[in-house]
């Protein structure tokens, strides 16, 4: 009898410590973010890993998400090192900086895959173990452009501007390649429909700043004049400026439930982290960078609008312009739709093999468009459009 008291007492002290541990049985993936669920950009990772886990049937012991993990610093290393010693078959990072940390942990850790959204480095890296991960957002942002267009339009017909007093305002963080490929694919969505209207950009130089994309947001409504705002950034600070104005909003990321709320578009992690699930269970390979569209579920619109800021006939023509993406027959890029300083664009090298010099390597006009996200899954679109004006802050 004392014995098996023993054995119970120990069994008990050992499911105690298995619990302080974080119930870690079985390991298959983990997910590094860098905020945490009240970033919109993080949430949008951690709702799509959650789901991608629930429908690979995957236990809550099998997978671990941390947050609030800074790209300063080598924390990220830490935490990917960690997971790879625990046993983790699959870890990812969901921002920028933390690319040199993965890559770092991949050079240690061979046995385990690395995967990292928005980074340029796997393609020239050459690492069995490191992918990076992107999709053609630039598409849903042009779809999200189409709908603030008709908006536009709705309220042009209605007295309430001018054609020519058609502006949209963009809360940018930073003035990079995939925040410059966002807005210029909205801004060409908008004068799909809208031809006449402008747009100009105001930077933060943050990713998560509410103080900073509340503020940015009135100077584009009040001093700049601008009729409808959008961004790329991670708090609800525009759109909570947008209500207050009462000026139409097109968010990024998620739905609010705003009356100036028009269409959100984003990025649905799920079909990759399902991918990342097959292959760490003995599935197919991961390809080095991988970009996700409409057609594999990666690219999403969310429901429209259904307040003061809907306009009826907006989802019949989102319709359309999808089944020409789905088609191949639209591109966004399309270089007879713009032009730079006057001039239509017929060649142009970016900075695709990024090795730190910011130069140029790679041709990407092809058949008469700007190939996006083609030669590597992060955006390199830097070109600065006319029609669109950029203030970046000090």
């Amino acid at each position: 009898m004392k014995k098996l008291l023993t054995l119970l007492l120990s069994l008990t002290l050992a499911i105690g410590v298995f619990a302080a541990c974080g119930g870690e049985k079985d390991p298959v993936v983990a997910l590094i973010t860098l905020h945490d669920e009240s970033s919109t950009y993080d949430a949008n990772f951690i709702n799509a890993f959650k789901a991608a886990c629930e429908a690979k049937g995957l236990k809550k012991s099998q997978y671990k998400i941390v947050s609030n993990i800074p790209e300063e610093g080598d924390d990220c290393y830490t935490e990917a090192a960690n997971f790879a010693k625990k046993g983790y078959k699959a870890v990812f990072a969901d921002s920028f900086g933390h690319e040199a940390n993965m890559i770092k942990a991949a050079k240690e850790y061979t046995d385990v895959q690395f995967c990292h959204a928005t980074g340029t480095k796997a393609h020239t890296e050459n690492l069995a173990n490191y992918h990076n991960a992107f999709a053609s957002i630039y598409e849903g942002r042009y779809l999200a452009g189409v709908a603030a267009g008709i908006k536009l339009n709705a309220m042009i017909a209605a007295g309430e501007f001018t054609a020519e007093e058609a502006k949209i305002g963009y809360v940018g963080a930073f003035p990079y390649a995939e925040v410059i490929s966002g807005y210029t694919s909205f801004y060409l969505g908008a004068k799909s429909v809208c031809p006449t209207v402008t747009m100009t950009v105001r930077f933060t130089n943050s990713w998560y700043a509410l103080e900073a994309e509340y503020s940015t947001a009135m100077t584009l409504i009040t001093s700049d004049k601008c009729k409808l705002i959008s961004g790329h950034a991670d708090s609800m600070g525009a759109p909570n400026a947008c209500e207050e104005k009462g000026v139409p909003n097109v968010f990024y990321n998620n739905k609010t439930d705003k009356d100036t709320w028009v269409i959100s578009s984003r990025i649905n992690w799920q079909p990759y982290f399902e991918l990342m699930i097959d292959n760490a269970l003995g599935g197919a390979a991961l390809p080095v960078d991988y970009t996700g569209t409409i057609a594999t579920g990666s690219v999403e619109v969310l429901e429209l609008g259904v307040g003061p800021a809907a306009v009826t006939g907006t989802k019949e023509a989102l319709e359309e312009v999808i089944a020409q993406f789905k088609a191949g027959t639209l591109k966004v890029f399309n270089t007879a739709n713009f032009t730079v300083d006057g001039q239509t664009v017929t060649t142009y090298k970016a900075d695709v093999d990024d090795d730190g010099t910011f130069t140029g390597e790679t041709e990407v006009i092809l058949n008469g468009y700007f190939n996006e996200s083609t030669f590597r899954s992060a955006p390199y679109f830097d070109l600065t459009i006319d029609g669109i004006e950029k203030v970046v802050a000090a």
